[in-house]
């Protein structure tokens, strides 16, 4: 990072970023791809070029651009949102074409766009299945709506199950990922997408403040987590399991790495952990979350799960 190439991303002229743009553009499969400090104003910005006011985006009633991102797109772009109650975040194409409107109805809002999170956040970082998401973009398409993946942890589910990314993200119009969760970077996420939408999508950035100036030396620390981070996410996904494994509570089957668990008192036990040097966060009344990362190696298993049950039997 301290050794970064930069230069003023406004004008498009950070050679650290434009790099780190092509290859994640490349990655994907898409035109182009355009920087962004977090992962909330990337979903926003690619959602926000393609629905606007009193529109509406289909989505599952647990994604996090409903749940967790301060009803932007409906204070931003003054979009609404359609849920769908989803299996663990995912929903079937019948589902879909069960939640569309009728085009000429002057009551209802123009649809305009589906969103499908992958890895699913509240769903425990469940995997959309490949054909699922083909499917219900079929339906999109059909429909003449677009389709945007949320694909903060797109790269959890590329590493689980060997499906290239440019696959996953083949029948979006935008696609947000993430460098900052499961790759470690401190900050940044991208859109990808068509070079002709990307134009719109930086303008969209300007205007929520995300332009930034020697923004090189972020993008040199996604450079690196890509460089060095990225297939070792199979770790993250070995050591839930092993966590699961080894702390009879009613964890959900993990996919990736994410557990979710169903307990008498979430608040209870969040606490009962921290005094036993575990951070876990309680989702709900009654439901624990918990990640598996970078910085927790698989030599830390054992220890984490021993002092998970001993929190258990106290809480």
């Amino acid at each position: 990072m301290a050794a970064a190439e930069v230069g003023d991303d406004v004008y498009g002229e950070d050679p650290t970023v434009n790099r780190l743009q092509d290859r994640i553009a490349e990655m994907l499969g898409k035109e182009a791809a355009l920087w962004a400090p977090s992962g909330t104003m990337a979903n926003q910005i690619a959602l926000g070029s393609l629905a606007g006011p009193g529109e509406e985006i289909i989505c599952d009633r647990n994604c996090h651009v409903v749940n967790y991102e301060g009803g932007a797109f409906a204070a931003l772009w003054g979009a609404q949102p359609f849920v769908i109650d989803g299996e663990r975040g995912i929903f079937t194409a019948a589902q879909l074409e069960k939640a569309l409107r009728r085009a000429n109805d002057d009551h209802s809002p123009i649809q305009r766009a589906v969103a499908i999170e992958n890895t699913h956040n509240r769903g425990g970082g469940s995997i959309w299945p490949l054909q699922q998401t083909q499917q219900v973009a079929r339906v999109a398409r059909d429909a003449a709506l677009a389709v945007h993946l949320d694909g903060a942890r797109i790269w959890n589910a590329h590493v689980a199950t060997g499906v290239a990314l440019r696959v996953w993200c083949a029948k979006a119009d935008t696609v947000s990922v993430c460098l900052s969760k499961g790759l470690g970077a401190p900050a940044g996420s991208l859109v990808g997408t068509t070079r002709e939408r990307s134009r719109a999508v930086r303008r969209l950035r300007k205007r929520v403040g995300g332009g930034l100036r020697q923004a090189g030396v972020l993008a040199a620390a996604g450079m690196y987590a890509l460089d060095h981070h990225l297939q070792r996410l199979s770790e993250d996904h070995e050591s839930a399991k092993r966590l699961a494994a080894g702390v009879p509570l009613s964890w959900q089957a993990p996919e990736t790495n994410i557990l979710l668990a169903d307990v008498s008192s979430a608040p209870a036990l969040v606490e009962a952990a921290r005094r036993e040097g575990v951070l876990i966060n309680a989702v709900s009344p009654t439901r624990i979350r918990a990640v598996t990362h970078l910085d927790f190696p698989l030599a830390l298993v054992e220890e984490a799960a021993a002092r998970l049950r001993r929190a258990a039997a106290r809480a």
